[in-house]
């Protein structure tokens, strides 16, 4: 096995409580090849310090601060300031195994355009943990076998047949590095989709490794995938912007067309996320919301001629909000979010 080396990106925002478990999965790593850099992205809490404290006593370590700019402005400046050969990407509220780069990197062939992905655990805080498979079986996917298998996947499916996450990933630099730029920091939910995205329809070799869940993703109640956010249905329209330009510059013709039609059935997703947003948490305003949001012109159209398969309850229910908003349907579904989300 050569030896890369290997960038390993720490995005930082007043994670204090947390920060210290991360970065101590990370220096713990047998992999020793290393450089780590934590991007303290503003905080305002005593996460910078730590990021310092780290850095004096581990010369594999570099803290950089910076302006808040929000979690992709912060991978962003950790992908300008590494100099690795393959990059990795571990958010501040979670761990991970102390061997998962030097299983991981096993696989690594030098390729410009390779990933390496492994599986997660969710460790909620009450101690519950939930093991998340990829469903795209392990093994070995060259070029032909990505635009057969993968390609046709990646979009539109209520599970994820590849994660899009960042996180859990070798990453070659150049399919970062070209594919940066779709990445806009206004972009805050799902927001991975814009850089992960267009590196897996770009890879030329992709590694699913054999149910290895080394990372430790911590359901973290408060953040802000959890909590009401007045502007998502805004952040799903820029994504849902940005992710057409993507399959717009990727493909051509035909495949172009079918790419579009995969985008659309995404964004029935999507805009399930600013359905449930609403009804769990905007108590003033969630059924004047939802009827304007679901009502609106492009909404029905987005509904009417895109059909997706749907198998969750939950979603099922918010799939019938859309299909046919009116008072009884969002009063069923902000008991249904109440009752699921009852502490």
């Amino acid at each position: 096995m050569k030896d890369y080396k290997i960038s390993i990106i720490v995005p930082v925002y007043n994670t204090e409580k947390y920060l210290r478990r991360c970065v101590d999965s990370l220096m713990n790593q047998t992999y020793r090849n290393l450089e780590i850099l934590l991007i303290d992205d503003g905080s305002e809490d005593g996460s910078g310090r730590i990021c310092d404290e780290y850095a004096g006593k581990d010369k594999r370590i570099r803290a950089v601060h910076k302006e808040n700019g929000g979690l992709i402005s912060a991978w962003k400046r950790g992908v300008t300031e590494s100099c690795g050969e393959y990059l990795n990407f571990v958010d501040s509220d979670d761990w991970v195994d102390c061997n998962m780069i030097e299983e991981m990197a096993e696989y690594l062939t030098g390729n410009e355009r390779e990933i390496v992905a492994s599986d997660y655990v969710i460790e909620k805080e009450n101690g519950d943990r939930q093991f998340v498979w990829q469903q795209l079986l392990p093994g070995e996917y060259l070029r032909k076998d990505i635009e057969e298998k993968v390609i046709p996947n990646l979009l539109g499916k209520e599970n994820r047949y590849v994660t899009i996450s960042r996180c859990m990933k070798l990453i070659s630099r150049k399919l970062i590095e070209e594919n940066m730029k779709y990445s806009n920091p206004a972009v805050v939910m799902a927001e991975d989709t814009t850089i992960m995205l267009p590196s897996l329809i770009d890879c030329s070799r992709i590694l699913i490794m054999d149910h290895k869940a080394y990372y430790h993703y911590f359901y973290v109640n408060e953040s802000i995938v959890h909590r009401y956010d007045s502007r998502l249905y805004e952040n799903i329209q820029l994504l849902v912007k940005t992710t057409r330009q993507i399959v717009t510059d990727k493909f051509e013709g035909k495949e172009q067309q079918e790419r579009l039609k995969q985008v659309d059935k995404e964004t029935v997703f999507w805009m399930m996320l600013v359905l449930k947003n609403e009804a769990r948490g905007n108590k003033e305003g969630y059924r004047k919301n939802i009827l304007t949001i679901c009502k609106s012109p492009e909404i029905r159209i987005l509904v009417k001629n895109t059909p997706v398969e749907i198998e969750q309850k939950a979603n099922k229910l918010l799939y019938l909000v859309m299909k046919h908003p009116c008072h009884l349907t969002v009063s069923i579904l902000r008991g249904a979010m109440l009752w699921y989300y009852r502490k």
